[in-house]
């Protein structure tokens, strides 16, 4: 159809024998302006005949199709409106089904005829119903809570029979609203500590909500609330995520064999959505804590049309500690609290569209003032901004559109003085993007979905501002970083026999930093020289890349399946670490002239069985990653070094890989339920200019990493929670040896993290007490006693994080003892915890 030059395949043979050339991994790198815009014009043929294809295809596919019929609809709860994210609808003639997207839509193709749709989805009741199928048929089902009848609480899993039956590989689904079996730190269950219990996540250690994914770093995790990116999701230097649970409706994580509809990271995905909103009655739910409140409301805008939800939570632990604080007191003038507001709106336009709205704004304070007038003062406040708009469009029973529009904004600041001395360091980023995703449902067997992303970014990278009175030190004029990122994708799921059910997509990428930028000249003995200045719009350096995706499964048998899976993805924005800091002035930049795209590689594959009627789900996978264009700060580089030149100025650069092997038992019902999950990993790190350029373990390597939950309900009134953890100590670099040399203490080094500190263990636990969901309450007429439903419901949480007290280390500093002259100085180790055993009780509330 089309010449041999025009077609998509060669495009992609094209692009990876350029990227080979220039050694970037596949990397397209444009030689200058004009060479770049000519190289565009080929690239636009290819794009315009790919979406050609692909309108041809959905069209042979509509005429082949034309004698059989669509049934298709919306799933929700009866008595919220909710949408049920991977309800599944059965059909019982066929033995076949399709899931519920996250809005709750539905769509299956069949032949005429007479069929049996059964709806299912945990904790709630089957529906069965009976349709003779002669046209195309909406059915929109209301599904009724079955709470009161069956006792499940499948807290973390896969939706359906996915464990067996899906292609999802490192795929994990979290039902947020059955959290409540778990421990909860001071009585709030944290949505990110329960993902950091899955195998192949890793914490960082005490008191941190980061996510190291298959030995991925923090900065490789796209994490998605409404799809728009959060880009920092702690609070309390990572002691709490910035989501609350009340307000979040379903998590899904992928750690490996991630669909093409997501890029821009290499290790996970992590996809969270909101709840929308009771359009049904006004209802409200909240906890009042020993450090933290949080309040949730939600109703209808307009009864079976439009509902709201808006959530709120802040600690209040400056307010009470103030007044026990003694003047003069090295604590007296500090304070630190953090608050966060969810809100989010919907409309149903009419029966083919809806539009939703949604919003986060969160942020940390952290301040001090010495009880004197001369003493230091300084305000480190932190935090995240995002708004989404959704519209979802029907265009027919087999074709669904979502169209969005994002903002997502982080900012860091540090602002302190002391004497009219004043000094300040900002840091962060602000995207705006736009993004459509359509989902064509061509048959029982085959469903395709294709779309576009654009994302405008602006960066600020670490910024530093120093005055004293009146006069303003003239560090070189801070420069924003500017950025275009888009994406196209295909992704193609369908079954080629009952046993081999394949996935594959392709996902086009491009990225170009561009100005108005001032690029700072400096010669080799690191002197600024001159400038160079970019204009706005010009081209600073772009970057190209295919970005192909590859899972399968095999069905062994109605229990069992083997599954494997190929990705390759591009990120093009990186997150440099101080580790020298202990606050999180971690800076995000953009790939450059001199800072190269991360491309990551992983490989996997796995064995998945079920037993007793799905009652225990288990399964092992294994995977290899390979992560090239690492980025480091150079060793000794603190924030405010360099001033406020050339962002890349004291980076390096390296690669890295993982590997390592994932064993995961679940029991998903009764009264008795939770995981076992294990995770044996190793992850390194080689830097040319680190560690002599020999291969040394990262940050976050851990040999050996256990998880064990439990939940247990008593009685309807009565639940009990479990956790453990253990993990192989952080590795670290620390002084193996000092000297005195000329009057001077030298300190020798182990290689880099090449010491490990104590083993990470703890045990939480947990007790929840409902009230009693009705009460007696006696006829005035008749003097019979009937128990009613109280509109009121509340509990009780009580809690101990880390019951036996295990102080973990934190970090590790040294102190000196003795006099030298005496001859009994020395020099001693000292370990520092964050947290020791903490109860806490929490009262809980919904009406």
């Amino acid at each position: 159809m089309f010449p041999e030059d025009e077609w998509g395949v060669k495009l992609v043979v094209g692009a990876w024998r350029n990227g080979a050339n220039n050694g970037s991994n596949g990397v397209f790198t444009p030689d200058d302006p004009g060479n770049f815009a000519r190289r565009q014009q080929p690239m636009l043929r290819h794009l315009r005949h790919l979406l050609a294809l692909l309108l041809l295809l959905v069209a042979s596919r509509t005429v082949r199709a034309q004698e059989r019929f669509t049934i298709s609809g919306y799933i929700t709860d009866s008595a919220s409106g909710e949408a049920l994210i991977g309800a599944s609808v059965f059909v019982q003639e066929i033995s076949k089904g399709v899931p519920a997207n996250v809005y709750g839509f539905y769509s299956i193709t069949l032949d005429p005829g007479t069929y049996t749709l059964q709806v299912r989805y945990l904790g709630y009741r089957d529906i069965v119903r009976r349709v003779d199928l002669r046209s195309d048929t909406k059915l929109n089902f209301d599904m009724v809570d079955a709470a009161t009848v069956i006792r499940e609480a499948e807290v973390v899993g896969r939706k359906g029979k996915g464990n067996t039956e899906s292609t999802d590989m490192g795929r994990v689904d979290v039902d947020v609203q059955k959290l409540r079996t778990l421990p909860a730190v001071f009585g709030e269950v944290d949505v990110l500590k329960v993902v950091q219990l899955i195998p192949g996540v890793k914490t960082n250690g005490e008191g941190n909500s980061g996510l190291y994914v298959r030995g991925g770093g923090p900065d490789q995790n796209l994490i998605l609330l409404d799809d728009a990116t959060v880009y920092n999701a702690s609070h309390l230097f990572g002691f709490f995520s910035v989501f609350n649970a009340d307000a979040v409706k379903n998590l899904e994580l992928y750690k490996g064999g991630m669909p093409a509809q997501y890029g821009g990271r290499v290790s996970s995905v992590l996809d969270i959505t909101m709840k929308e909103g009771n359009d049904q009655g006004f209802h409200g739910q909240g906890g009042i804590g020993l450090i933290s409140s949080r309040l949730t409301l939600e109703g209808p805008l307009v009864k079976d049309r439009s509902s709201f939800i808006v959530s709120g939570r802040r600690t209040y632990i400056d307010v009470l500690t103030k007044p026990f604080l003694k003047e003069g007191s090295g604590f007296a003038g500090s304070g630190y609290y953090f608050y966060d507001l969810n809100a989010k709106a919907n409309y149903r336009v009419s029966d083919k569209d809806r539009l939703y709205l949604s919003g986060y704004f969160g942020r940390d304070v952290f301040d001090f003032k010495g009880p004197d007038p001369g003493d230091p003062t300084f305000r480190i406040p932190w935090g995240n901004a995002t708004v989404s708009a959704r519209w979802n469009h029907v265009f027919g029973p087999k074709l669904f559109m979502n169209a969005t529009a994002t903002y997502s904004d982080y900012d860091f600041a540090f602002q302190g003085g002391q004497d009219g001395f004043n000094f300040s360091l900002i840091s962060g980023i602000r995207d705006f993007g736009l993004k459509v995703d359509l989902a064509q449902y061509a048959s029982v067997r085959h469903n395709l979905k294709y779309g576009g992303q654009y994302i405008n970014h602006l960066y600020t990278p670490s910024t530093v501002v120093v005055e004293s009175g009146d006069v303003a030190f003239n560090i070189d004029e801070p420069s924003k970083l500017r950025a275009h990122e888009g994406a196209l994708y295909v992704q193609d799921e369908f079954e080629a026999t009952d046993r081999l059910l394949v996935n594959a997509g392709l996902r086009l990428t491009t990225f170009a930093h561009v100005g108005s930028y001032t690029e700072y000249l400096v010669n080799d003995q690191g002197l600024t020289t001159g400038t160079r200045e970019y204009a706005a719009g010009d081209r600073i350096a772009s970057y190209t890349a295919l970005e192909p995706r590859l899972s399968a499964r095999w069905k062994l048998d109605k229990s069992s399946s083997i599954k494997a899976s190929f990705n390759r993805g591009q990120q093009y924005v990186h997150l440099a670490s101080f580790s020298s800091v202990a606050l999180p002035t971690d800076v995000w930049i953009p790939s450059g002239a001199n800072v190269k795209p991360l491309i990551g590689t992983q490989y996997a594959a796995g064995y998945f069985r079920d037993f007793a009627d799905r009652m225990f789900e288990t399964s092992v996978e294994v995977y290899y990653k390979d992560m090239y264009n690492l980025i480091e700060y150079a060793e000794g580089v603190q924030p405010q070094d360099n001033g406020n030149a050339n962002y890349d100025a004291n980076l390096v650069f390296g690669d890295g890989y993982s590997y390592g092997a994932e064993l995961f038992v679940k029991k998903r019902t009764g009264r008795l339920n939770g995981w076992v999950g294990y995770t044996w990993s190793k992850t390194m790190r080689i830097f040319p200019d680190i560690n002599g350029g020999e291969e040394f373990p990262s940050r976050w390597d851990r040999r050996h990493d256990l998880s064990v939950v439990v939940g247990y309900d008593l009685s309807k009134r009565w639940q009990f929670g479990a956790v453990f953890v253990y993990a192989t100590g952080q590795a670290v670099t620390l002084p193996v040896n000092r000297y005195w040399i000329e009057g001077q203490l030298v300190s020798e080094y182990t290689e880099r993290n090449g010491y490990r500190m104590a083993p990470y263990h703890r045990l939480d636990l947990s007790a929840t007490l409902n009230n009693r969901d009705t009460k007696e309450v006696k006829d005035p007429t008749t003097g019979e006693v009937k128990e009613v439903p109280r509109k009121w419901h509340s509990s009780w949480t009580f809690a101990v994080y880390n019951a036996y007290n295990r102080m973990n280390p934190y970090f590790i500093y040294f102190d000196s003892e003795g006099v030298p002259s005496q001859g009994n100085f020395q020099v001693v180790a000292k370990q520092v915890s964050l947290f020791s055993i903490l109860p806490s009780i929490t009262w809980n509330f919904r009406f």
